[in-house]
This record gives C-alpha cells, sequence and structure tokens, in this order.
C-alpha cells in the first residue's frame, strides 16, 4: 500500500507540472504520465516489463505533445499520422538531449532494489504462513500427549513435565522447523543489507518524487532547441500535416489524493525509508525465532522450573535422566522420546526459496 501509494503521489506531481507550467498539453501528456506510472508498479509488483523499455516508450510518446505545443505550435494540432511519425523518430532526433537515458539509470538503480524488497517480503509471508500450518507425525502427537495428559491419569494435575523431557519432546516436533532457522537468519540479514543499500540513487522515493523535475528538463531542452528540432523533423517527416484543434485543458484534479497522502511530505518522519528501517529493526529481533523456538516454549510455558519435582513420562522424579538432543533433523536420531524421519518436502521447498531469494 505504501508502494502504490508513493506511486500514485509521482503520478500527481508530475500531472501537476503539466497543470501549472504546460498548461496547453496538460490533458494530452496525463494520459501518458499515467501510462508511465502504471508500468512502474507493473514492474515493482513483478510483472515482466523492461525499466529501459517503458522509460522510452514515455519519451517517444510524450515528444508529439511537445513538437504540437512548445516545438512547432500552430492554429491546428498535427494529424495522427504526423504523430506517430514523431513517436518513432524521438530516439534518433534525440529532442529532449541525454534526459531520457539518465531517466532510465534512475529508474533501473532505484526501482530494482524496491522490487527485490517486496518479493522477499512476500516470501517472508509464505515461510511465517507455512511453518505456522505444519501438520504433526503421529510419533510427535503420541508423545505431546504422554507428556501432557498421561500424569492427569494418576491425578498428578499439577505436576508439570522436566526440562530435559520437554525439550527432547518439542525438538523432535519441531525439528523440521529448526531446518529453516540458517536460512531464516540469512534472509533477514539480507534484507537488512538491501534496506541498507536502498539509499541515494537506489531510493525510489527519492526517484520517483523527483521525476517531476526530469520531465521538465526534458521540455526545457526542447524548447530551447525548437528551431534545430524543427528542421531535423522536416527532413524525417516533412512538414507538419495539421487537423482541427480539439485540445482541452487541464482535466487533471489536483485536490484529489492529497488526503491520504500527507504522510509522504518531504519533512515528515514517515517516510519510505523510515518506515522500512522501522520494520528491518522489528524483524531483526526474531532473526533466531526458529532455531530457539522449543527451548522458548519449554521455558516460558510448559516445563517445570529447575529443581522442581518434575514429570518425566511415567512418572513424576527429581530430574530427567536421559541424554536431551539438539535442535534438527540429525540431531533426533539419538532423541530418546520422539522418532523423527527426514525433512518434511513442504520445508525443503521453503528453504530451497529463502536461498533463492538470498541469491537474488
Amino acid at each position: 500500500e505504501t508502494f502504490e501509494m508513493l506511486i500514485r503521489l509521482a503520478e500527481n506531481y508530475t500531472s501537476t507540472l503539466f497543470c501549472n507550467a504546460y498548461r496547453n498539453m496538460a490533458a494530452e501528456a496525463t494520459v501518458h504520465v499515467q501510462e508511465f506510472f502504471t508500468d512502474v508498479g507493473l514492474f515493482l509488483f513483478g510483472t515482466d516489463v523492461s525499466t529501459e523499455e517503458f522509460v522510452n516508450r514515455f519519451f517517444d510518446t510524450l515528444f508529439p505533445v511537445v513538437y504540437n505545443h512548445v516545438i512547432n505550435p500552430g492554429p491546428t494540432d498535427i494529424s495522427l499520422e504526423y504523430a506517430e511519425c514523431l513517436r518513432v523518430a524521438r530516439r534518433d532526433i534525440r529532442p529532449f538531449g541525454n534526459v531520457p537515458k539518465k531517466a532510465i539509470g534512475q529508474m533501473g538503480r532505484a526501482l530494482l532494489p524496491s522490487r527485490i524488497f517486496l518479493q522477499a517480503l512476500n516470501l517472508g509471508i509464505e515461510v511465517i504462513n507455512t511453518t505456522d500450518h505444519l501438520h504433526f507425525s503421529k510419533d510427535c502427537s503420541r508423545a505431546l500427549l504422554r507428556m501432557q495428559y498421561c500424569p492427569h491419569c494418576q491425578g498428578l494435575t499439577l505436576s508439570k513435565p522436566c526440562m530435559g523431557y520437554c525439550l527432547n519432546i518439542i525438538r523432535g516436533c519441531l525439528a523440521d522447523v529448526a531446518e529453516v532457522d540458517l536460512h531464516w537468519r540469512g534472509y533477514v540479514q539480507s534484507l537488512e543489507e538491501l534496506s541498507g543499500a536502498m539509499t541515494g540513487a537506489y531510493d525510489m522515493e527519492h526517484v520517483l518524487l523527483n521525476f517531476h523535475s526530469l520531465v521538465n528538463d526534458a521540455v526545457v531542452q526542447a524548447r530551447i532547441n525548437r528551431l534545430e528540432l524543427s528542421e531535423q523533423v522536416n527532413k524525417i517527416c516533412g512538414p507538419p500535416i495539421r487537423k482541427p484543434k480539439e485540445s482541452p485543458g487541464c482535466s487533471f484534479d489536483q485536490n484529489k489524493d492529497n488526503q491520504g497522502l500527507k504522510m509522504f511530505s518531504r519533512d515528515s518522519e514517515e517516510t519510505l525509508t523510515n518506515r522500512r528501517k522501522e520494520f528491518i529493526s522489528h524483524l531483526r529481533l526474531y532473526r533466531a525465532f526458529y532455531g530457539g523456538l522449543a527451548d522458548q516454549l519449554c521455558g516460558n510455558e510448559l516445563a517445570a522450573a529447575d529443581g522442581l519435582p518434575c514429570w518425566n513420562g511415567e512418572d513424576v522424579v527429581r530430574s530427567y535422566t536421559h541424554r536431551v538432543v539438539g535442535s534438527g533433523i540429525k540431531a533426533q536420531s539419538a532423541n530418546p522420546e520422539v522418532k523423527v524421519k527426514g525433512t518434511d518436502p513442504v520445508i525443503s521447498q521453503i528453504i530451497d526459496k529463502l536461498k533463492h531469494v538470498i541469491q537474488v
């Protein structure tokens, strides 16, 4: 939602530029501005479009409008065929100097990290949802039953399981989940590094909200060189073929959308960068979540405190005497309480996706 709001604000800035500075061509230009920012959104949300292509397409479609109103204005509009000739010839004529090239560089650098950041966030949600709905084995269910409810059959309703006993059972049940730990840590670290690098030229907010000034530079450049540009156009497309004028004024409503966009005022703390930093600092607290889950469950709520009599699966004892195993699949071969087979294919798939996004 924040990304969508930012795109909408950048679009508003650019449309407002035409309304304020180039009112006579605002209605035509705003259509191309909308198309451009639709492409920005498609790219950010993962569609297979090229930044170079859609930036070029924007300047291609802008050229006939600028020619009609700035370079060679006349009492009537240029014909559709003539406009098409201009559109095709824009890359050869270069009416906007190096502005399109500059825009391609900026968009490529700033949008790609944000696109990857969004993809990574969506994968994070998938990891959490998947591990939240894992099915436990029969062996795990039996062990949990024995740990939680069997003492009740002997009237021992207040006794809690011994810490080592609890750890063996929960680590056995969560052996698959513990396998995610290493890759989850790597994922959180990669997100942190990516977020830290999204500044300056790589800061999407800065680049999108300043796109309007690049567009202004492009139009100014075309105006300064309009005599040379007219000659070049005549050589390639011939003299302008005109049709009756039908340019409406500025149809863009500058007040629409400006509510909900206050959070993006430049001096405000609510910038995308600040929200990202805040999010990363929260996420950092859960870097070791999957590795320490069994210990957290037993330590915080399930097991008896050290030194107190506790349930070992058969009786209330002073302390648990069996070996306590570590976390993860390999460690479970020595687990005296739960038999663990191989890794769950669902977990393997999640791990592969995490490895992939870390590489990206």
